[in-house]
């Protein structure tokens, strides 16, 4: 049977639209070629589409055989994924018809994806996951967002929000997140709560970068804001490994760049409250900035298999 990462599968072409560039790429076979990134448009979603559908034509005119175009984005979907709810990093991204935009555009079949649930979806298929039946990816950055990937496919549940890790309540009552929930998990341990947090502990501006810096170094205040927030991120991924039972967890995003630090206070936290149920097994991202851009051409193929 033909496998989305097969040689024997046509070229695709994966876009990546971000509040800063739009990356792009065709996948052939197993391997990225024609990388490009732009700045993404500060004018409006429209301009967003005029930019994604111009380089998609000159990867085209490359890669003639490249015809199925997938995009990933940041933020929910909707009716069927056809639609971005909103992309609060990207300027007047809200209830755009993105697909039906961008096929009007281009005469093609354009398939979207949730930017963390592309991710998922090339490191399952290309990437830390590779050989595994079932994995959840986890993104640390700015958010916290993730993807579930089972038998191969993104797990979406009934109503297509199935991995929101980043939504899940941990601390109730705690600080607001951008969807308005209080005590979100990406409230309490993103890179923006870290930064913030310290900062208020330190009673200056501090990044996410000090924080971790501070921390490594022996810093009291600094250390246990960044203790606390890694704690949060493995009780998350112990009671997802109960609930469950991923084969793997790939952990990737700009915060897990820290390394080894980062790598091992989850793991410690995950450990202690999987207990005797389970072991809970991280592994790291293996395909960076190209994670996005190679799902997005993977989930493009998997709505022809």
């Amino acid at each position: 049977m033909t496998t989305p990462d097969s040689p024997l599968f046509p070229p695709s072409i994966g876009v990546d639209v971000g509040g800063t560039k739009i990356a792009t790429g065709v996948l052939i076979g197993d391997e990225l070629h024609g990388r490009h990134v732009q700045p993404t448009p500060e004018t409006g979603w429209e301009a967003v589409l005029d930019a994604v559908a111009a380089q998609v034509r000159a990867l085209q005119a490359q890669y003639p055989q490249a015809t199925r175009v997938g995009v990933g984005v940041p933020g929910p979907l909707a009716e069927g994924r056809t639609r971005v709810k909103f992309a609060p990093n990207i300027y007047g991204f809200t209830d755009v018809p993105l697909v039906q935009g961008l096929e009007d555009r281009l005469g093609v079949r354009v398939v979207l994806e949730n930017d963390a649930k592309a991710a998922a979806l090339a490191e399952a298929h290309l990437g830390a996951a590779r050989g595994t039946a079932s994995s959840v990816y986890v993104t640390v950055s700015t958010g916290i967002g993730s993807g579930i990937v089972l038998g191969g496919r993104v797990w979406r549940g009934h109503h297509g929000i199935a991995g929101e890790l980043g939504h899940v309540t941990v601390m109730p009552g705690g600080p607001v997140s951008g969807a308005g929930l209080d005590g979100a998990l990406e409230a309490v341990a993103s890179g923006t709560a870290i930064a913030r947090d310290a900062s208020y502990a330190l009673n200056r501006e501090v990044s996410t970068a000090e924080a971790f810096a501070l921390a490594q170094s022996g810093h009291p205040a600094a250390g246990r804001v960044v203790a606390q927030a890694l704690r949060h991120i493995g009780v998350a991924l112990a009671d997802l490994q109960k609930f469950l039972d991923p084969e793997v967890f790939v952990i990737g995003g700009g915060v897990a760049k820290v390394g080894d630090f980062f790598f091992a206070g989850i793991q410690a936290a995950a450990d202690e409250y999987a207990g005797p149920f389970a072991p809970v097994t991280l592994r790291r991202a293996q395909l960076g900035t190209d994670a996005g851009v190679i799902g997005a051409a993977l989930a493009a193929r998997l709505e022809g298999l």
